[in-house]
Parts: C-alpha cells; structure tokens; sequence
C-alpha cells in the first residue's frame, strides 16, 4: 500500500501521538537520555511511543534539503574565496563542498554546492550577490536538486 500524507491541525490529533512528538523533541534536546526516561516525563506508554514514533514529524523535518551546485569564475587574489563563503552565509546558504582548481591566467574555477532550505531570499538574489562581488568573474548555477 502506498504511504499516504496529510496535514492535521495539532488540537485534533490523540493525545498519544502528541505525546510521542513531545518525547521525540525531548530526546533530540538532550532533555530526556533515553525513550524510558522521555515517556515518564510526558506520562506515555513505551508501547505507544513505538507505534507512533515513525508516523508523526515536525512539518519542517519533512522538507528535502535543497541543494545547488555553483560555478564561480574567480580572480587570482587573496581572500577572494572567503568573500564568496560569506556571501553565502549572509544569504542564509550552507557550503556543503568546494571543489577550487589551480589558477591559470590569473583565474581559478570553484565549484560549490550548496545547501539552501534556510535562505533568507530567493536563490537569485544570493546569485547577483556572488557576482556583484570584486573579482568574481563569473557565477552560474550548474545543477539543483
């Protein structure tokens, strides 16, 4: 059977299964060390902490990381790649990896990729960002997904 999804408001979900989130949230807080230990806070069986614990997640547990690969095009020049990684922190981005090849002509390529589920405007403004920097050359996005 196929897995079937919806969206419920919280006031009309069983007590048990708003509990078993409680003692998820306690146990990824550090709050509780173990499920014993999380279901006598929250007054749960272990048993119904076991059947619901895979059915129910925050909505934002849900959402895919989503992630894009950016081909820079870089002056030769110290702290050049520096101010690149800051710009992405400053838009709200993740630098997962940084792939940089030797400078030939004065000119290196990076490639990044980058992690951007929590940015804090479109993806095209981090872009023209990138490319109003001094010395970068060229940004494009090569891959997204």
């Amino acid at each position: 059977m196929k897995e079937r999804y919806y969206l419920v408001r919280e006031d009309i979900l069983p007590d048990a299964v708003l509990k078993t989130m409680q003692v998820k949230q306690l146990l990824e807080a550090g709050d509780a060390k173990t499920v014993h230990e999380g279901v006598e806070q929250v007054g749960l069986s272990r048993s119904a902490f076991y059947k619901y614990k895979d059915g129910i997640h925050l909505i934002h547990q849900l959402e895919r990381e989503r992630i894009v690969t950016i081909s820079l095009d870089l002056e030769h020049e110290s702290g050049m790649l520096s101010k690149v990684l800051g710009c992405v922190a400053v838009h709200g981005a993740n630098v997962l990896t940084i792939n940089q090849s030797i400078p030939l002509q004065g000119r290196a390529n990076v490639v990044i990729s980058v992690e951007i589920s929590h940015l804090n405007e479109e993806l095209g403004d981090m872009l023209e960002g990138l490319k109003e920097i001094s010395g970068v050359k060229r940004a494009v996005i090569i891959g997204q997904g």
